[in-house]
């Protein structure tokens, strides 16, 4: 896969000045990181390019800031990744103009600098070409290591790749082979399941992987839209009726694609949405008028796994049932604790991604025995619509 992207191990960084994209984009609480794992995903990028003499300047974007905000501010997230790296990280409060400038003077062989939150300058969002020269002349050279920003073409995710040498750090080259795994080139047969509430926010990453995958499994409230369709009584759960239609559109082009389509055949139905609310599995032919399906049942646990099974590659996205409240969260577990199992057995190659998704993992305990877990979010979803990502494409080798 990465022959088709310039890495790292083309390029020798000694002596030179790396401004190195990375997600900062961390959850904070009270001036404090309550999570570090976006932070250790990097760290590997960062202390390879210092070991190897590289001047390792940080670039990221922090939250949605209108213009200058000191609650937005990277300093706090630059202290707790000097803590993780094991070594000073420096900090410069503004991304470019003369205290850039200076810091960036400053450094020696090896040193760490993080830049202040590039969205700080609206420019960056409009990847003004401006902004980008201004980048541009603290640098050498550009590595992307942010795969989660890359469907953004951002000045300092895009930009930057037209006018410093490229190359994908080392987080992203592992998404990128991860990604090459689970849809460029997989071992075939394919399985792909896709959850979540809601149709309307998959349409077009269903119609794509219709084409790629030898089954679809779909689960959670979007599951719902698809039993509508085709006449099953689905009381008063979630179901958006008015997309029957692009439902069925889906199921035919399956059809015509060769790709079947696993729907559930019984379901889990309670009166109230509430953690612990009384519950009772269902036929599809008996879902009570005035109950809500909240996961799949006993069978469709067993269809599900038999899936799994017959798969050789495993693609994730999204839960299959409610998974935040139990009991509501059996399919989700038993579907991750089997794919796991699998995976460990060597028998599959397991990617997925989605914030509900690694929420649904790290839950079931079973996130470090997939093959790959993608915290990308919505760059994970555009890539599985099949849509070229401009932080992507900008390191492609030409």
């Amino acid at each position: 896969m990465t022959n088709k992207f310039r890495t790292l191990d083309d390029v020798n960084v000694k002596g030179k000045r790396v401004l190195l994209r990375v997600d900062l984009n961390v959850p904070m609480e009270n001036g404090r990181v309550t999570d570090a794992t976006r932070l250790e995903r990097v760290a590997p990028t960062i202390t390879e390019l210092a070991d190897k003499g590289g001047k390792v300047i940080l670039l990221a974007h922090f939250g949605r800031p209108k213009g200058r905000d000191p609650k937005e501010s990277l300093k706090p997230v630059a202290e707790a990744l000097a803590k993780v790296v094991n070594r000073p990280v420096a900090f410069a409060d503004d991304c470019i103009g003369e205290p850039a400038a200076k810091a960036v003077a400053a450094m020696k062989d090896g040193d760490i600098l993080c830049l202040e939150n590039t969205r700080f300058h609206k420019e960056e969002e409009k990847n003004d070409p401006a902004f980008v020269a201004e980048l541009a002349k603290l640098g050498d050279i550009w590595v992307s290591d942010a795969f989660s920003a890359s469907h953004r073409a951002h000045a300092s995710t895009e930009g930057l790749g037209h006018k410093l040498p490229a190359y994908a750090g080392r987080t992203m080259q592992a998404e990128l082979d991860a990604l090459e795994k689970a849809l460029g080139s997989p071992t075939k047969p394919v399985i792909a399941i896709i959850g979540g509430a809601k149709v309307s926010t998959k349409i077009d990453l269903l119609e794509n992987l219709v084409t790629k995958v030898d089954a679809l499994v779909i689960g959670g409230g979007m599951a719902n839209t698809f039993l509508h369709a085709q006449g099953v009584g689905v009381g008063k759960s979630l179901c958006e009726k008015d997309l029957a239609p692009t439902a069925l559109r889906i199921m035919e082009k399956a059809e015509a694609a060769n790709c079947a389509i696993i729907l559930p055949v019984d379901a889990t139905v309670a009166y109230h949405f509430a953690a612990n609310a009384p519950s009772h599995a269902y036929g599809l032919d008996a879902i009570p008028a005035d109950g809500m399906i909240l996961d799949v049942g006993p069978q469709s646990i067993v269809r599900i796994h038999a899936a799994i099974d017959d798969a050789a590659t495993l693609v994730w996205n999204g839960p299959v049932g409610a998974f935040e409240m139990q009991p509501f969260d059996r399919g989700t577990m038993a579907a991750a604790r089997h794919a796991a199992e699998r995976t460990k057995a060597k028998k599959l190659i397991s990617i997925a991604g989605g914030g509900d998704t690694v929420a649904a993992l790290n839950q079931a305990g079973v996130s470090a025995d997939f093959t790959y877990v993608s915290t990308a979010g919505g760059a994970f979803l555009e890539w599985m619509e099949g849509k070229p990502l401009p932080g992507v494409e900008v390191l492609r080798i030409k």
